[in-house]
């Protein structure tokens, strides 16, 4: 096996560029655009991610030996395209919302020019790595609104495919989650790392308080202990008596938490542990990490929810052709027409509308050629959307690995103290702010 990412791609990618190849569109000027529909699950903002790991995927995006066999012996395509997938390399530009940043409906999160060749076979690519980092990434963000200043570690692994959950965490990450319990995940983005103990191992020693007190030989009295394995009320206080009152935390993994946590709480203090902090899991989503909101908890912890996007694990984004240079070298916007997947056309820039810095509207400027779209100049009340990731073929690695996971990080945070106040509701609603296209003529 190599390292080649050029096959992770739907077959009807490369069908399309041996025909292209074959009557001469391939190698066409086109533009394509990534962008959603709508908002998944009646979610009033979306938020940007997988980016630096598409850049990163892209670079290994070769047609070696053991790909063209492949193709080749299951008769994919042609030789004359094989030939071409042999030197394939991206040479075109991508631009688009940087990662972290919010998007609405219509909003070109990725724009992707070059070639039709170049472009095309990208598609399953950019849509894949998009479509789940950034569905992980919204519901992320929606859990951290509601835990406030309480921090939230991702220990979603074993719910998600091996790969998968290693993304799933930095996506989680990047929209304020603190830490992850993935190792892979913290070695390859940088992503600090927790965990200390499961009800299996208390159930491996005789007694709790034997677990308890290897665990605390082992990690010191800093460490979080497992208290619902049989009995809260029970494991507090062995907790303790083992521990003294300097123990760092204990751990909820059941029961009905408000109740639990404000029991434990109580019995803590009584027992003079008033600085132990209560962390809880227990199948947490952002409804349940709300209604905990007026609860003595200190930190959350969360699997499942987070790495399935709580409820919508696709961010539901398309990637569609937007122009293209007709014969004659004229630049045209084309779009489909289609009953409730209609799109609009033209290559686009977009800016975030402010007023005494609070997001009003995303207008997007749209154009078929290749003309001034709009500069930040000109939209005095708004921020500037795109950046500029790949040029001529040339990826900017700043957008990539830990550097590049940090600034995603720190740009969501601060773009997020942008949205309005109803954006913060987790109720179904319309997205928290409209997108406006205006066209550039």
């Amino acid at each position: 096996m190599t390292t080649s990412t050029a096959l992770l791609t739907d077959r009807y990618e490369l069908t399309m560029l041996a025909a292209a190849l074959r009557d001469g569109t391939a190698s066409r000027p086109s533009v394509f655009e990534l962008f959603s529909r709508r908002l998944s699950g009646g979610r009033r903002f979306g938020v940007v991610a997988g980016t630096g790991r598409l850049l990163s995927l892209l670079r290994e995006f070769r047609f070696e030996d053991d790909e063209l066999r492949f193709l080749r012996d299951n008769d994919v395509v042609d030789a004359d395209s094989l030939r071409y997938l042999e030197d394939y390399r991206f040479t075109g530009s991508i631009r688009g919302y940087r990662e972290g940043e919010l998007y609405f409906p219509g909003s070109p999160i990725l724009t992707v020019e070059g070639s039709f060749a170049d472009a095309v076979v990208l598609e399953t690519l950019a849509l894949s790595v998009l479509n789940h980092d950034s569905a992980v990434a919204t519901a992320a963000s929606r859990m951290s609104i509601a835990a406030g200043e309480r921090p939230l570690a991702e220990m979603g692994s074993r719910r998600a495919a091996e790969q998968s959950a290693v993304a799933a965490a930095r996506a989680a990450y990047i929209a304020g989650f603190g830490a992850t319990s993935n190792l892979e995940a913290g070695r390859r983005w940088g992503i600090p790392t927790m965990g200390t103990a499961a009800h299996s191992w208390t159930l491996l020693h005789e007694s709790e308080e034997e677990a308890f007190r290897s665990q605390i030989d082992s990690l010191g009295t800093a460490t979080t202990l497992l208290v619902d394995t049989y009995d809260i009320r029970t494991g507090v206080e062995t907790a303790i008596r083992v521990a003294g009152t300097g123990l760092g935390g204990v751990r909820i993994d059941s029961g009905d938490l408000p109740i639990v946590a404000a029991e434990v709480r109580a019995q803590l203090d009584e027992l003079g542990a008033t600085d132990t902090r209560i962390t809880v899991t227990s199948d947490l989503d952002e409804y349940a990490i709300a209604a905990l909101a007026a609860s003595p908890v200190d930190a959350y912890g969360v699997g499942t929810s987070v790495v399935t996007g709580s409820g919508y694990p696709t961010a539901s984004m398309v990637y569609k052709l937007v122009a293209r240079q007709d014969p004659s070298g004229a630049w045209i916007g084309v779009a489909k027409a289609s009953t409730d997947k209609a799109s609009h056309g033209g290559r686009k820039a977009a800016f975030r509308t402010l007023v005494d810095g609070v997001a009003t509207a995303e207008t997007v400027v749209v154009s078929d050629g290749f003309e001034e779209l709009g500069t930040p100049a000109q939209h005095p009340d708004g921020r500037a959307l795109q950046t500029t990731f790949v040029e001529r073929g040339e990826i900017d690695p700043s957008f990539e690995g830990p550097a590049g996971t940090e600034s995603a990080r720190s740009h969501h945070l601060r773009v997020r103290e942008e949205l309005p106040v109803r954006a913060l509701a987790l109720s179904k609603s319309d997205p928290a702010i409209p997108t406006v296209f205006v066209d550039a003529g």
